[in-house]
């Protein structure tokens, strides 16, 4: 066996995207065996291809015989569900991110993966990066010191009214679970925790259709805190145009950031909490040497793929285990909750508090529709 027997299950933008990146030999462990789309027209992308069986139910196709492996691209909502059904038949399953819509039904998928014999993957595409994965042996090695503060301005996700008109479960609580922070942002929400370690809690301020006629939201700004003092704050939205994606961490032993392809980082030859009480000139500053990075960022969704596929024939690694979904999510529930409550939010949310504010979000959406 030199090849996953892989399903795909949602034949929407990503979907297709991974099926022709599978058929265009970026991947090349994986061999497509079967697609399911619950709209029967889009499964006809396979008609070229006799060889691949055509479903519209999931679990008709888990039960095929045809899989061995599953890559999930479905609504938000659907993605534990489809995985936990998956992993109690022994199926692999790489699910498109983010894991979820809230805490308690992430929780469930990864405790049926912990029973499973099957490996489980999430699409962190972004891990994959050259450069965020240089800062994050920076600072998991220590290299930056004390970890002091994150910064991420990430507002370059631009959409305009006519992407979040292009399905009717786009940009709503009952069909997407959220706006920029359940699409656009998990990638980064990752990152943050995958670089700089998870908050204990979350201050978040959340706009509410700003920019797009939308009831979800589309502009943020959260405030991170770390139990060693540190802090991060994090921007994002969909409506700048000419937007910035800026990442600064900063240490007591140096920084570094990450903007315009680059990691620049500059490293104290004294750490700054040492300088800071031992020097006698009140308005020195520590000599630092400087360096930078630059490198190509390869192909990350056929490289997530391909290391899923090769977990599963060689036990090699993955780029992200399907369990440190629940991290990202962990961090955009604090930040949905601490808004919904004009307050802070701990880190992992009260999960049955959550829940009631997302249903009050979806019946209120439910009656304006009316």
């Amino acid at each position: 066996m030199d090849r996953i027997k892989l399903g795909i299950i949602g034949i929407g933008n990503m979907g297709s995207g991974h099926f022709h990146n599978v058929m265009e030999g970026k991947c090349p462990s994986v061999e497509i065996t079967a697609v399911c789309d619950i709209v029967p027209g889009k499964t006809a992308i396979a008609d070229n291809y006799p060889d691949i069986a055509k479903f519209t139910d999931y679990k008709e196709m888990l039960d095929s015989g045809k899989v061995d492996s599953v890559l999930i691209a479905v609504p938000h909502y659907d993605h534990p569900t489809i995985a936990i059904e998956a992993l109690k038949r022994n199926i692999n399953v790489l699910t498109e991110k983010p894991a979820g819509v809230y805490q308690r039904q992430v929780r469930l998928m990864n405790e049926e993966a912990a029973k499973s014999s099957a490996k489980f993957g999430i699409m962190f595409n972004q891990r994959t990066n050259p450069l965020y994965k240089k800062a994050r042996d920076i600072v998991q090695s220590g290299q930056l010191g004390e970890l002091k503060r994150m910064v991420w301005i990430i507002t370059n996700w631009y959409r305009t009214q006519s992407y979040y008109n292009s399905g009717s479960w786009r940009a709503t609580w009952k069909g997407e679970g959220g706006g920029v922070l359940l699409n656009q942002a998990p990638h980064n929400l990752d990152l943050w925790q995958w670089i700089f370690g998870m908050p204990k809690r979350i201050r978040a301020f959340c706009q509410f259709g700003k920019y797009h006629n939308i009831a979800v939201e589309d502009d943020v700004t959260i405030f991170g805190e770390y139990e060693n003092g540190a802090t991060a704050t994090f921007i994002t939205t969909t409506g700048d145009a000419c937007g910035t994606n800026r990442l600064e961490i900063t240490g007591d032993r140096g920084k570094i950031v990450i903007e315009e392809g680059k990691l620049k980082w500059w490293k104290l030859k004294t750490p700054e909490r040492e300088f800071c009480f031992t020097s006698k000139d009140g308005f020195a500053t520590p000599e630092c040497e400087y360096e930078e990075y630059t490198d190509t960022e390869p192909d990350g969704h056929s490289t997530v793929l391909e290391a899923f596929a090769r977990a599963v024939l060689y036990d090699e690694e993955m780029i992200a285990r399907g369990e440190e979904g629940i991290n990202s999510l962990s961090i955009s529930n604090a930040a949905y909750l601490s808004c919904w409550t004009d307050d802070w939010a701990e880190i992992p949310t009260n999960e049955e508090l959550f829940e009631k504010y997302l249903k009050e979000q979806c019946e209120r959406e439910t009656e304006i529709k009316k």
